[in-house]
This record gives C-alpha cells, sequence and structure tokens, in this order.
C-alpha cells in the first residue's frame, strides 16, 4: 500500500439520488490502536439529494479543507437543508464550524447526547437540531423518508445509524467498517479484508459486546441491501456473512468465562484511547471486556459490571487536579461492591498534573487490592509506543487472570489423544518483529513448511501474544531457527516474562536485516517473511508468510527442536 500518496476525496454515486465522498488517507491517520494495521483509512460522507439535500457524516478536521472544496465542486451548498451526524466528538467539530460558514442555513439532526455533545464542541447554544430519538423520520422527498436507529456504546454513547427506504441503504457509521484505504468503493473479494474487518472489530467493538448484539437486533428491522459505512470500503457482496460474523464474535465475549470491568471518563478523548488499548490487550487474550464510560452509565449498572466481573480497570483525566465527578462515583461503587480478590488496574491521560491516577491508586491500595499490571500515567496524547504497553498491559491483566483461575482448577492429567498430540515435534525458533519504533519476539515451535513455490511457511501465533500485533497480512518478520547445542541461552531469554513494551533484545546480540526486523546473531540460519495471509484457528492464528530473503549462519550445525508430552502445552 503506498504511503507517499496526498489525502484526496473519492467522489462516486452508489444509489439513486445518493453519492459517497470517500476522504482518504493512504497512510496511518492517528495513534489510536485500531489504526495500528497502518493501511491508511478512509472517511466516508454522503449526500442525499432529495426534494431537500442531506449531508451524512461530514469527516474530521484532517480532511476539512479538502472535503469542504469537493463538496462545493459538485453541490450547492446554499442548499443543504440537514447535516445528520451519527456520532459527534471534539476531531469532527472543525469541519462542522466551517461548514457552518457557507452554509449557516443548516440544521444538524442527531441523538439527544449527540446534541448535548454538538453543542459542547462548537460552543454555540442557538445551533437548529433535529433529535432522533428513534421513532421519528425526516421526508427529504423523492421517497427518501429516512428513519433513525439509535445504537448507542460506552464509547459513542451518541451513536446513531440512518435508514432510508428508498435506496435500501443503512448509513452505520462505526458499524462494520475497516481502516484501509484503497481505490474500491464497495468490497467485491470481500475474503481479501476479512482479517481488517475483524480486526476493527476487536479494536472498536469487542469492548462493548453487548451493546453491538442490542444493536444487531435493532438493525435487523430495516432490510438493507448495503451498509453504507463510515471507514473503509461499503459493504455490498459480505453483507449478510458480515452480519453473521459481528454476530459470532460479539457472542464470544458475551459468552466468555471471565470478564473485565473498564470504568473509564475521558476529557478530551485522550483517557478513552487508552482504554481502547488496554480493552484490546485483553479480549485478544480471550478475556471479555464490559466497557463503562461513567459518564453515561447508571451507577446501578456499574455495580452490576464489578459484581460480575473478575477484575476491574479504572481510568480517569485529571480536571483541576481532581478526578471528575463521575469518576469519583465510581470509585466508591468499586468500593463498595469489589471484593479484594478482584484484580485491580490504574490508567490515566491528564495536562499538567496527574493527581487523579494517584489518588485512585492510593485509593486501591489502601483498600488492599492486587493490580494487574503498573499503573499507567500519560502525560497529553499517547503515542505508538504508549499505545503498545497499554495494549501489553492489558494482556498481562487477562493472563494473570487465567493463571489465578488456572490455579484453582484441579490438575487432570492428560489423555491419551493428548499425549499422542503432544508427539508432533517442531523445530525451534525465535520470531523476531519490528514496525516503527514497535518491536517484539517470541519463541516458536509451531513452524512448519508450506509451499514451494514460492517458499512459504506457517507460524501458529497465539492470540494473546504480544508480537501477534505485528504479523497481520503484509507485515514483515525474521524467522530466527536456533541450532541444537547453543539454543537454551536464548531459549531461556525469550520465555521470561516480560513487563509491557520491556525491550526483548537487551543483552541479546542482534543485526538488522533489510525488512528491519532483527536477526538473533547465535541463530543456526533466518529467514526474512512477509506475512501473506492469516486464518483464525481456535485460540491462534496460522500466519501463513513467503520468504523473501535467507541465510544459514552456521553450516556444521543441526536445528534445535522441541520434544512436547502432551498436546495442551508447548
Amino acid at each position: 500500500m503506498p504511503t507517499n500518496k496526498p489525502r484526496d476525496v473519492q467522489v462516486l454515486p452508489i444509489a439513486t439520488d445518493t453519492t459517497v465522498m470517500r476522504s482518504r488517507s493512504w497512510s496511518r491517520l492517528r495513534f489510536e490502536i485500531e489504526y495500528a494495521l497502518a493501511k491508511g483509512t478512509t472517511a466516508n460522507s454522503y449526500v442525499i439529494q432529495g426534494d431537500k439535500l442531506a449531508l451524512i457524516d461530514p469527516p474530521g478536521e484532517t480532511f476539512t479543507e479538502i472535503y469542504l472544496k469537493a463538496l462545493q465542486e459538485r453541490f450547492d451548498v446554499e442548499a443543504i437543508e440537514y447535516v445528520i451526524l451519527g456520532h459527534v466528538n471534539p476531531n469532527r467539530a472543525a469541519t462542522l464550524k466551517a461548514l457552518l460558514q457557507v452554509a449557516p442555513q443548516i440544521t444538524f439532526v442527531c441523538s439527544n447526547p449527540g446534541a448535548i455533545n454538538l453543542r459542547g464542541a462548537l460552543e454555540n447554544q442557538d445551533l437548529k437540531i433535529l433529535v432522533m430519538r428513534g421513532e421519528e423520520t425526516l421526508n427529504l422527498g423523492k421517497g427518501h423518508d429516512l428513519q433513525f436507529i439509535p445504537t448507542p456504546n460506552p464509547r459513542y454513547a451518541d451513536l446513531l445509524c440512518t435508514y432510508d427506504p428508498q435506496t435500501e441503504i443503512l448509513y452505520t457509521d462505526k458499524f462494520f467498517g475497516a481502516h484501509i484505504c484503497g481505490d474500491q468503493v464497495f468490497d467485491e473479494g470481500w475474503e481479501s479484508i476479512n482479517e481488517d474487518r475483524r480486526y476493527y472489530f476487536d479494536c472498536l467493538m469487542a469492548p462493548h459486546a453487548r451493546q453491538v448484539e442490542t444493536a444487531l437486533d435493532k438493525l435487523a428491522d430495516f432490510p438493507a441491501r448495503i451498509y453504507a459505512t463510515g471507514h473503509g470500503p461499503l459493504v455490498r457482496y459480505a453483507l449478510i456473512e458480515l452480519t453473521k460474523a459481528y454476530r459470532e464474535w460479539s457472542q464470544q465475549q458475551t459468552t466468555a468465562d471471565l470478564t473485565v470491568a473498564l470504568i473509564y471518563a475521558s476529557a478530551y478523548g485522550n483517557t478513552a484511547t487508552l482504554a481502547q488499548a488496554i480493552a484490546r490487550g485483553i479480549t485478544k487474550a480471550g478475556v471479555a471486556v464490559e466497557s463503562i464510560n461513567c459518564e453515561f452509565t447508571d451507577p446501578e449498572d456499574i455495580r452490576a459490571a464489578v459484581e460480575k466481573s473478575a477484575g476491574f480497570v479504572i481510568g480517569s483525566p485529571t480536571l483541576g487536579g481532581h478526578a471528575p465527578t463521575p469518576v469519583q462515583t465510581a470509585l466508591g461503587i468499586v468500593l463498595a461492591t469489589a471484593t479484594t480478590n478482584k484484580l485491580a488496574g490504574v490508567f490515566g491521560s491528564f495536562g499538567w498534573s496527574g493527581e487523579a491516577v494517584d489518588l485512585i491508586e492510593g485509593k486501591l491500595k489502601d483498600a488492599g487490592y492486587r493490580f494487574g499490571f503498573d499503573t499507567i500515567r500519560v502525560k497529553f496524547k499517547p503515542d505508538a509506543a504508549t499505545l503498545q504497553l497499554c495494549e501489553e498491559a492489558g494482556t498481562d491483566f487477562a493472563q494473570a487472570l487465567k493463571k489465578a483461575r488456572k490455579v484453582r482448577s484441579q490438575s487432570v492429567p492428560a489423555t491419551n489423544v493428548e499425549q499422542a498430540v503432544g508427539r508432533i515435534i517442531g523445530s525451534l525458533c525465535v520470531v523476531t518483529a519490528k514496525q516503527d519504533d514497535i518491536s517484539s519476539a517470541m519463541l516458536a515451535s509451531w513452524v512448519a513448511q508450506a509451499s514451494f513455490n514460492p517458499p512459504g511457511l506457517t507460524i501458529a501465533v497465539a492470540k494473546d501474544r504480544a508480537v501477534e500485533t505485528l504479523t497481520h497480512t503484509g507485515n514483515k518478520f525474521v524467522l530466527n531457527i536456533l541450532k541444537e547445542g547453543n539454543h537454551l541461552g536464548l531459549m531461556k531469554h525469550f520465555l521470561k516474562p516480560f513487563g509491557p513494551a520491556q525491550d526483548r533484545f537487551e543483552g541479546v546480540a542482534t543485526q538488522e536485516t533489510e525488512n528491519g526486523s532483527p536477526i538473533l546473531n547465535d541463530a543456526l540460519a533466518y529467514l526474512e517473511c512477509s506475512v501473506n495471509n492469516r486464518l483464525e484457528s481456535g485460540d491462534h492464528w496460522l500466519v501463513y508468510a513467503t520468504v523473501e530473503n535467507g541465510k544459514v549462519l552456521n553450516q556444521d550445525g543441526v536445528t534445535a527442536v522441541h520434544h512436547r508430552k502432551s498436546g495442551t502445552h508447548y
């Protein structure tokens, strides 16, 4: 995917009286964890031209200038009567302010929480706003009698989907999207972007799986032939399959044995960004997250989530040297509800001081709670390294919960089948990967050659491994094959527990390959690989990669192999 292309706006008619305007960024747009695959993104906006003209979901400030230019070249902005907002955030405010300057006549259409956010974002209490609670319609003429479906979740309490029965288009905003940029407007060949859609779901939807299931129930009442998404290709060809997948992925979360209550508030979006990364780390380890924005959640719902959880994590900004009132209320509920055998975590972003984080940490320590990761304090906006730390902290938290559950379970001898599976042997290797400032590694023995032409191999990567984030399609890595006789030192090093974002290569002799990933100097051989595809296989991802380069470093050595007695563990 080229990353040096300038940002642009792709405009295309998609149905009767309906046009999509896709503002495109070919490189990673922001540091939020949802953009970590670095495949670019599109911010999709739509224009419906009935007797009245409506604009749906103008993009954020990154695209304000080029979007308005493209809009004014193709449409009479003085004829825009309505601007429909699937959600409102500060990032979108710049574009909305610019729109009001050229089209002051517009009426905004949004949910009730969206109206509150809109007035705050635009610092204007006199805006013309139509609030849609789910029963109202908006008739644009020519059969475009729009219907509205509130689909809130803790991250986007104002989320609103829109349905046009004339075109049978469902405008889904945050649902069913993907952060991927390209020339393709619809999802022909959708299998090739399944991985991107799943990653998007895992980042944005998995922490709100209960609310996603509720939204899916609501959306099922509106027969759609196109999902007009907020990001990525529009859904036409995989509509049935993707809807079914969202249901299955949500159920994986809502039926999980272990749940973490992730409670937070966010003043400028930074603490919410940290929460999203922590949630991603927890869910990738097979533990469900109940994400709770305490600014919009009833205290009784917070209490219920904490009661059923195996652990809880609290995040807060610092405002005037204090935690916001909703966070203080939530903390009181936690202290009154959660037994001290529940694992705890604390995080927060702040501008000049972080008293709120210190306050929460202190009260939890005084109450006798154990912490699943070191408290995370972030000044101003998080960067990629900070998000890696948050994701790995979330994974550590989940693994600690699973370990505690396993310790309490009765030990059962391996069955005959498990013993037989354990007799499958594999070469001992170390997978090393680096992308920008993020690097990671893992010991691997589930490795096999998979193709002659091109030369390719498969590696099974557990979903909760830190390096998993760097093994998506298009990523590069190095497979270091260990030498029998000198492999124990490297095994011991890469098997030891690493802290979140800790340097895996400290004290290890390495050199850098052409693809940027480290070679272990003491390896028997190495292969430079590019991920071609991934297959979800239970609790692992099966990664197929093609070999682009390689070298034997010791012609006289032999490959170290790993013998097991049971197929239930490595």
